[in-house]
């Protein structure tokens, strides 16, 4: 009861690239920067382990950011033909590839981490994908003229990769969809729907991570301008709750988001965020706790599971062990006090 699991990523070792980015360029190169990417992997399933995490990740330590990491490995991408873009309804811009031809993958994005991550662990594995959605909005499209079209390429692509982790012993194959808080309409109308078809075919367990984003400046400045009450979770929620994905990611703690709405995603999982990845003050174990207690009031307790409201990327490291600790150590207290 209450295992715990974070949104996906952790902060990348000083001597892999430089800490407190996002899009940090690498150190090394060649040979020597896949044994790295394989070194900090372990590095980040022990720190989890240590901490008392449940169902561990790779930590993201093989991918520069979580849409591109994917993006290399996909056949029809010109990563060379970057361009400025607005993304999450020009919350912030970043430079992007850009689409040029038929999407295919090149054989396989993750298999080498994923593989040495199932060999390293006893535990639960969760691996971490782009939802079709977000990818969409991060990357430019020079190719298939139709956002939708091209969304629905990228769901088939991603589902071969998704097939690829389950046969590599994943236990949950999560795509991360903060779109989904940004595009609502979108999100109901087609959004979900590239999601299924991301997850086609899946026997192991699926979510999706819905955020308020990093926490960087510009996510943080946008939600202030969000108000008293965060209620995007509203308009997905009774559609995702229908879907066919089997747990749902969410931003609780210090969040403005009602907490009575996850009364909407009744039958599914909730990836509870009881742990604020947009300051360095670390949660004390009540603190945890007392999310967990709150939320116990709109869902049944054996489907919580306490996670990082999202990923940890561009945190400190220090501070984001401090965090896993604080996160084990609260559901142990929330499991004492209301089991």
């Amino acid at each position: 009861m209450f295992e715990t699991t974070i949104a996906g990523s952790l902060p990348k070792p000083s001597w892999l690239a430089e800490p407190q980015k996002l899009w940090a360029p690498w150190r090394l190169g060649g040979a020597e920067l896949e044994a790295a990417k394989l070194d900090a992997t372990l590095v980040a399933i022990k720190l989890q382990e240590d901490a008392g995490i449940d169902i561990v990740t790779d930590g993201e330590q093989s991918r520069q950011h979580f849409v591109h990491g994917f993006l290399e490995a996909v056949n029809g991408i010109d990563f060379t033909k970057r361009v400025e873009m607005g993304i999450r309804n020009d919350r912030y811009k970043a430079m992007v590839p850009t689409v040029t031809g038929p999407l295919s993958l090149k054989g396989r994005a993750h298999a080498a981490e994923a593989r040495f991550a199932r060999a390293h662990t006893g535990r639960k594995l969760k691996f971490t994908l782009p939802g079709p959605m977000t990818v969409v909005d991060t990357i430019a499209d020079g190719h298939y003229g139709d956002r939708v079209k091209m969304a629905f390429a990228f769901a088939d692509v991603l589902n071969q990769e998704a097939r690829g982790l389950e046969a590599d012993g994943v236990d949950v194959v999560q795509f991360d969809e903060p779109a989904f808080n940004v595009y609502m309409d979108a999100a109901t109308d087609w959004g979900i729907e590239a999601l299924h078809r991301a997850a086609a075919g899946l026997t192991c367990t699926t979510a999706v991570h819905i955020c308020y984003g990093y926490g960087i400046p510009a996510n943080v400045e946008w939600k202030a301008t969000l108000g008293a009450a965060w209620r995007q979770y509203e308009r997905i929620f009774p559609a995702l709750a229908k879907s066919r994905i089997g747990q749902v990611s969410l931003e609780c703690r210090n969040s403005k988001a009602p907490l009575e709405l996850l009364k909407l995603l009744d039958g599914k999982d909730v990836l509870l965020g009881v742990i604020d990845v947009a300051t360095d003050a670390i949660e004390t174990p009540a603190e945890v706790a007392a999310v967990i207690g709150e939320a116990l009031r709109y869902v049944p307790r054996e489907r919580i599971i306490p996670c990082t409201n999202c990923g940890m990327a561009p945190m400190r490291r220090d501070i984001a062990a401090a965090k896993l600790i604080a996160l084990a150590a609260g559901a142990k207290l929330a499991r004492e006090r209301f089991l």
